[in-house]
C-alpha cells in the first residue's frame, strides 16, 4: 500500500489528464472541472510600506552568480516557483511575452526556482510553448524565499527601479494582461 501512494505522488507532481480523470473518478469529482482550470487572474496587491527589496545572491543555469543588486536601477518582477506547480507553469509564457515587451524599456523578470536541479528546469523550459530568456536563479535550500516569507508558489514581487517592493501576486497571474501592462509602465515611468 505504501509504494501505490508513494508511485501516486510522484504522478501527481506533474499529473497527465488520465491520472486527474482516475482520481476524480475515485473523489466522485466532476473530470470536466478538473480539466479546465480555471483562468488565471491579473490583480496585484499594492505593498503600500514599500520595504526594500531583501538583496540575494543565486546561481543561474550555467552556474553564473547574480544578486538582485546587480538589477538597481531597472523594474523587476521577483517569481519565486517550481516546475511542479501548475499554476506557475501556466504563467510562464505571460511573464515571457511581459518581458519581451518591455525589456528594452528597463524591465526584467527574474524567476527563482524552489529546491530542483538545473537539468529538470532546463527540461523543463524546452517543453514550454514560448522558452523563457530571461534569468531563471536556483535557490535550492529557499534562502531567497525565506527573505520574502514566500507562503506559496507562485508569488511574484514588482520592484521598482529605487529597490522598493511596490506589489506583490500571490498565485497564478496573467503578466502581460493590460491591467499589469499600466502598472509595469507606471514603474518604469
Amino acid at each position: 500500500m505504501k509504494k501505490s501512494w508513494l508511485a501516486l505522488s510522484v504522478h501527481l507532481r506533474r499529473p497527465n489528464k488520465a491520472v486527474l480523470a482516475l482520481l476524480a473518478l475515485c473523489l466522485g469529482v466532476s473530470v470536466t472541472a478538473i480539466a479546465e482550470p480555471p483562468p488565471l487572474g491579473h490583480e496585484l496587491s499594492v505593498v503600500e510600506t514599500m520595504p526594500e527589496a531583501p538583496n540575494f545572491t543565486l546561481a543561474d543555469m550555467d552556474g553564473e552568480q547574480h544578486s538582485l543588486s546587480d538589477f538597481r536601477g531597472r523594474t523587476v518582477m521577483l517569481n519565486f516557483w517550481g516546475t511542479w506547480c501548475p499554476p506557475c507553469v501556466r504563467e510562464m509564457p505571460s511573464m515571457e511575452r511581459l518581458y519581451r515587451k518591455y525589456k528594452d524599456k528597463g524591465f526584467t523578470v527574474i524567476a527563482v526556482n524552489q529546491f530542483e536541479s538545473e537539468d529538470m528546469v532546463f527540461e523543463f523550459t524546452g517543453r514550454l510553448s514560448i522558452e523563457p530568456t530571461f534569468p531563471i536563479l536556483f535557490d535550492k535550500e529557499s534562502r531567497a524565499s525565506e527573505l520574502y516569507r514566500v507562503k506559496g508558489l507562485p508569488t511574484t514581487y514588482l520592484i521598482d527601479k529605487a529597490g522598493k517592493i511596490r506589489y506583490r501576486a500571490m498565485g497564478g497571474r496573467e503578466f502581460d494582461h493590460p491591467e499589469v501592462e499600466k502598472v509595469i509602465e507606471g514603474l518604469l515611468e
